[in-house]
């Protein structure tokens, strides 16, 4: 048989998410050729199996906030994006029912979906982040059974200087799937990270820094009103029903 008709190279795109959608993509090469495949990594008994490192911020174990540090170039890239993309700006909005207010929230933002590509290699990294929340609190796959980060999509936010999500907020509301959130810092900001009330901690606005957090209003938090302009990535991991 030919090498072409035993190697039928596909790529299917992978998307942060557990047990729905636990998809690890695998490169191997053969004779000379790369073969692609995507294969279910689901670890027995739930518990997530991380065969990878990734510089770790610390914070608190009983803050639950976890953050790792993705590649710089992936964050370029999307600053990039954005900026190359001003057709699909869009103004701030806030709340269940997409309030506008620059005094409350002051940002820029292009929303993006499962056809933007742009996420493919972001969203790798991201799940890197959230098998290593997992191994940190092992019982987000031992009780939430399904939930995906392609539920609302993403959010690529700008904020000016002066700029900022200002106002105390979590990420939930009764009508509200929710169960995490993640956030990316895509620039280094000095003074421009993130306040969280309860947990009396402050996070830094580090290149590459991705958070991962519970949504509820356990988690109160706001954005630091910087000098320098401020870019982020953010979006949710939603209960599948």
């Amino acid at each position: 048989m030919k090498r072409k008709e035993r190697y039928q190279l596909t790529k299917e795109r992978s998307f942060p998410g557990m047990t729905l959608a636990r998809y690890k993509l695998i490169k191997e090469k053969k004779e000379g050729m790369i073969c692609e495949k995507v294969i279910d990594t689901k670890p027995p008994e739930n518990k997530p199996k991380v065969g990878f490192e990734m510089k770790e911020e610390t914070f608190k174990l009983d803050s639950f906030i976890g953050g790792w540090y993705i590649k710089e170039k992936v964050c370029d890239d999307l600053v990039t994006f954005f900026e190359s993309h001003k057709y699909r700006h869009t103004p701030g909005l806030f709340g269940a029912n997409k309030k506008l207010d620059p005094k409350i929230k002051d940002s820029v933002e292009i929303p993006l979906s499962a056809t933007d590509t742009i996420m493919d290699t972001y969203n790798e990294q991201l799940q890197n982040c959230l098998e290593l929340y997992m191994k940190k609190y092992p019982e987000v796959s031992d009780l939430l059974s399904g939930f995906t980060s392609m539920g609302e999509g993403y959010n690529i936010q700008r904020y000016a200087p002066g700029g900022g999500y200002k106002q105390w907020h979590c990420e939930r509301d009764k009508r509200c799937p929710r169960c995490l959130v993640f956030m990316t810092y895509l620039n280094t900001v000095e003074n421009g990270g993130t306040d969280f009330k309860y947990q009396k901690l402050s996070t830094p606005a580090t290149k590459g820094l991705t958070l991962i957090w519970p949504t509820d209003f356990t988690h109160v938090h706001r954005g630091q009103v910087a000098k320098k302009t401020k870019y982020i990535l953010t979006g949710w991991y939603n209960f599948i029903s």
